[in-house]
């Protein structure tokens, strides 16, 4: 799915688990969560949220985004703007305990930013990204220094900042690592609902189609 964009391969595969009854798939409930999102799908999302009980929804090195957060974007899929603010405030209480016992640890503090910058509190969300990122840069660690600066990004886009958002895409894409991790793949960028906020601006889709297969 990440290197083609195609979610055809996946979803057949969690379709086929799917038909082995409703425990088979709760070991590969996150990558069905993750297809879902990908193929704007929100019974399937739900279902997969389902699946993944209290579980995280998923993780990325040492970015973990909550079961809550994950109830919020499929809230947004689905316009249902109150929902949405309950399930990124509760999100954001969780995340805030996470900081609070770490609050030296860059990975969390970021997430913390993406949480306020979904709940619409822009210069905060933006401090807290910009902090994530001295706290964990490039030079200390470069996998989940790379995936701080992914998420600052999604942050920056999401607090309407697209030329912030766009010059920590660039610098995160040109870390070593950047071409071993999914979330930076040519599926990720072109389908993920993340990267709405930056969907047609020339720049991104620039980015994007220089990240698809060479044939």
């Amino acid at each position: 799915m990440c290197w083609k964009a195609d979610t055809r391969p996946l979803r057949q595969t969690i379709d086929a688990i799917l038909t082995q009854g409703s425990g088979a798939i709760a070991s590969a409930a996150d990558v069905w969560f993750f297809c879902a999102l990908a193929e704007r799908d929100p019974a399937a999302v739900e279902r997969a949220l389902v699946a993944l009980g209290d579980n995280q929804c998923w993780s990325e090195g040492a970015i973990i985004l909550s079961h809550s957060f994950s109830e919020g974007l499929l809230a947004r899929m689905t316009k249902d703007e109150a929902r949405a603010r309950t399930a990124f405030e509760a999100a954001r209480a969780q995340q805030d305990k996470i900081v609070q016992a770490q609050p030296d640890y860059g990975p969390a503090l970021c997430v913390l930013g993406l949480i306020d910058a979904a709940l619409g509190r822009k210069d905060l969300a933006l401090d807290e990204g910009r902090r994530a990122i001295a706290l964990m840069p490039l030079e200390k660690d470069v996998a989940n220094g790379s995936r701080v600066l992914q998420y600052f990004a999604i942050t920056a886009a999401w607090a309407g900042e697209k030329e912030l958002a766009l010059q920590q895409l660039e610098t995160g894409l040109r870390a070593p690592v950047a071409a071993l991790m999914v979330s930076y793949g040519y599926g990720a960028l072109k389908l993920h609902p993340l990267w709405d906020p930056l969907r047609g601006d020339p720049r991104f889709e620039k980015i994007v189609q220089s990240l698809a297969p060479k044939l």
